[in-house]
C-alpha cells in the first residue's frame, strides 16, 4: 500500500506514479489518533469527524452506512461530518483517472482549485461504494488558532519534556519543546512553548508560542504567537504573527 503525498492541479502528476492498488492519501495539516483498524470493506473509504461548524472543511452526506455526496465547504447547513483529509481508495488508478477529467475538463471549486472532493464525488457517481471511518482525536493545523491549540495538545500529551537544545541561566515551565541546536539564554520558556531547531532565545519570556527553525527572539515578551523561520524579533511585547524571514523591532 503506497502513500503519496497529494495535492490539486499539478502536483496530481507528482502523485501520479503511486496511484496504483490499494492507495491511502493523508493531507500534511493533519494529526489524528484512531484506536483501532478501519473496516476497508469499501472501493473507498473517507475518514470524518463531527464539527459544530462545517463551513471551512469538506462534507460528506450520508444514507446509511453508506456516503451520497460530498459538498466542499458548504455555506448552507447539510451535514457536520467533515472530511479530516486521510482516505483510503481501493484503485488509484480510478482516482487518477477522475483527477485527470478535472484539469482536462477545467472543473474547479471553491477559490478557483482542483478540489479532491470533487475528483471522489465523480467516482460516487460512477457506482463506485463509499464509506466513512471515525478517529479518536483530530488536530487540525489549517489555521493559526488551530494550529496554536494543536500546538498545546501534542506538547501536553509528550510526557516529558524534550530538550534537546542548550539552556543557560533560564527558567523552564513545562510543556515545552526545545529542538536540537536550539539556545535559551537568560529566559522564561513556557508553557506550551516550541523552540524549534537552531532557533534562539535570549533574554526573553516565550509563553504559548511556537517559534520556527533558525528564528531569534531578543528582548523580547511573547505570548500566543507564531514566529516564522529564520525570523528576527527584538524589543516586542504582546502577541504576534510573522512569517519566515520577517524582522521585528531593532537591530542586534
Amino acid at each position: 500500500m503506497q502513500t503519496p503525498a497529494l495535492g490539486t492541479g499539478h502536483a496530481v502528476l507528482q502523485a501520479a506514479p503511486w496511484l496504483e492498488g490499494e492507495c491511502i492519501v493523508v493531507f500534511a495539516d493533519t494529526l489524528f489518533g484512531m484506536d483501532a483498524a478501519p473496516d476497508l470493506d469499501a472501493d473507498a473509504v473517507i475518514w470524518v469527524k463531527h464539527v459544530d461548524d462545517p463551513r471551512r472543511f469538506g462534507v460528506v452526506v450520508k444514507d446509511g452506512d453508506r456516503i451520497t455526496a460530498f459538498v466542499e465547504k458548504p455555506q448552507e447547513p447539510i451535514s457536520n461530518e467533515a472530511i479530516i483529509g486521510i482516505y483510503y481508495v481501493r484503485d488509484g488508478a480510478a482516482l487518477l483517472a477522475a483527477l485527470q477529467y478535472l484539469m482536462d475538463a477545467n472543473v474547479t471549486g471553491v477559490g478557483g482549485e482542483y478540489q479532491l472532493t470533487d475528483a471522489l464525488d465523480r467516482m460516487l457517481n460512477e457506482g463506485q461504494v463509499f464509506k466513512t471511518a471515525t478517529v479518536t482525536e483530530w488536530l487540525d493545523c489549517g489555521t493559526i488558532p488551530a494550529l496554536m491549540e494543536t500546538n498545546a495538545v501534542v506538547l501536553a500529551q509528550e510526557g516529558e519534556n524534550r530538550k534537546e537544545g542548550t539552556v543557560e541561566n533560564s527558567t523552564i515551565i513545562e510543556p515545552v519543546y526545545i529542538g536540537p541546536g536550539a539556545r535559551v539564554e537568560n529566559a522564561v520558556v513556557g508553557p506550551y512553548a516550541a523552540i524549534h531547531g537552531d532557533a534562539v532565545v535570549r533574554g526573553s519570556v516565550v509563553r504559548n508560542t511556537i517559534v520556527f527553525e533558525g528564528a531569534t527572539i531578543e528582548d523580547a515578551t511573547l505570548d500566543g504567537s507564531l514566529v516564522g523561520h529564520k525570523a528576527e524579533v527584538r524589543g516586542f511585547s504582546g502577541t504576534l504573527n510573522i512569517g519566515d524571514h520577517a524582522t521585528v523591532g531593532g537591530e542586534a
